[in-house]
Formats: C-alpha cells, structure tokens, sequence
C-alpha cells in the first residue's frame, strides 16, 4: 500500500517505476483489446497507422488516409497533453505533475465507460468514430508519462520495442562464452531486464485477456474499475498539493492577521 500510495508522486525510485510500469502495462492492454473488439482497430498501434497512411495514400483510399492521420494526431496530442502537465506542474513546485496525465486518463475512461455507446457511432471529420481518436488519445497520454518517468526505459503501450529487448536480453543469456575468455569479453545477460522485460509483456497479455473479456461479456462500462484503479493512484500527490495549499493559505492568513493595521494617512 506504501508504494502505491507513491506511484505517481515527484520521487522516483527505480522499483516504484516499474511497478507503475507494469500496472500502467495492465491497463493499456485493457483498453487496446477491449477497443479492438469495439471499433477494430489497435488503438496504440502508432506504426501501423503509418504505414496505413503511406499505404492508402499510394492506393488513394482517402477515407482511411484520414483515420490514420486522425488516430496519428490524437496519439501525439495525448503525449504532447502530458509534457504540458507535467513540466507545468514542476514549474509551480506541484508534487502531482506524474498524477495529471492519470487522472485525465481516469476521467476519460469513465466518460467512455458512461457514454461509449452514443460515442461509439458519433462520426469525425478523420472517418473513424470518436471513440477512437479518444483511446489513441489516451495511449499517446499513457506512454508519455511512463516515457518521462522512466527516461524511455519503459513503454507500456505497445510491445515491439519490449519484445526485441526480451529476445536479446535472452539470447546474451543463451550465448555460450568459451572457457578461459577474460571476464569483460563475456557476454551476460542483464536479469533484472529480462524480467522486467517478461513482466511488461506479460502485464500486457493479461490486461489484454481481462479487457477483452469484460468489453465482450460486459460492455462498455467494464472500463469503470481501470477508470477506478487509475484515481486511485492519482489521488494521493493532488490530495497532498490540495492540503499542502490550504495550509499556506491559511498560513498567509495568520500572519496577515497578526500584522499591524496600517495608519490612516488621509
């Protein structure tokens, strides 16, 4: 409970990162599954809806020319969203700058998990439904912040780049080193990647199964305990900045009541 009390506070530990990694992980495979079996589509898919653009522009499919560049733009929306909260909220000293861009995510989910079924068949100038330009949106908002958190070490939204660092943290671990090579010539393999490697993708895989499960069985409103599940993370840094302002207010009160009334001049 400790650490997830300090999930998205302005202190950084490596094992806190990870672990908002893999829950974070948990989530998007959720919403990326659960999406797909709504408006079929990846939503977090960002070199697929490249290479849809290229695809149809050569082709001269327009339609799908603009839900590529629709769900392309809203992607780097959500990430740009997060830079925005979070180098804002340093500027004013916040200690929630990490908790911002989750609990817009959490906001988001909700209002989709509430009125997905209407936003679902509302149409948008990019020819995709708006449901989504919203889940782009919110993997793009998603994986900026692990990204800024992490120094890019982490990604949570898509598994490419998770899957080529597992196969070749596992081949340095199959490599065979002859007998008698010097130790810094030896080829080892970094472990606590390795796992950290197999958990994300692990996370992802059952975040996906969950999600899939609940969006099928279920409906829209499954997203309420992610939608839940992310306040509860958020809340802690925003509830203490809260706190931490009524107390400097109330600070500056005392002290204003505690100076002298200024002489009347007139």
């Amino acid at each position: 409970m400790r650490r997830l009390r300090f999930l998205t506070g302005r202190h950084r530990t490596p094992a806190i990162n990870t672990l908002l990694g893999l829950l974070l992980a948990f989530i998007a495979g959720a919403v990326n599954a659960g999406g797909f079996l709504l408006v079929h589509m990846y939503t977090s898919h960002m070199t697929g809806f490249v290479s849809m653009l290229a695809d149809n522009l050569v082709l001269g499919n327009m339609a799908l020319v603009l839900a590529a560049t629709g769900a392309l733009t809203a992607f780097t929306c959500g990430a740009a969203s997060t830079a925005v909260m979070v180098n804002l909220a340093r500027r004013h000293g916040l200690r929630s700058g990490f908790a911002l861009p989750l609990l817009l995510e959490a906001l988001l989910l909700l209002l989709f998990g509430l009125v997905g079924a209407t936003t679902l068949n509302h149409t948008t100038p990019f020819a995709v439904p708006l449901t989504v330009l919203l889940l782009a949106f919110l993997m793009g908002l998603q994986n900026a912040l692990v990204s800024k958190i992490s120094s890019s070490q982490i990604r949570t939204t898509h598994m490419t780049g998770v899957i080529t660092d597992l196969g070749i943290e596992l081949g340095k671990l199959i490599y065979w080193n002859r007998a008698g090579m010097p130790a810094r010539a030896q080829v080892r393999a970094n472990r606590a990647k390795l796992r950290l490697f197999a958990l994300l993708l692990s996370l992802f895989l059952l975040g996906g199964l969950v999600g899939a499960t609940g969006f099928k069985y279920v409906g829209f409103v499954w997203v309420v305990p992610l939608a839940a599940l992310l306040f509860a993370v958020s809340l802690p840094p925003l509830l203490q900045d809260l706190r931490l302002s009524s107390r400097l207010r109330a600070m500056i009160g005392r002290v204003a009541r505690a100076l002298p009334p200024r002489a009347d001049h007139r």
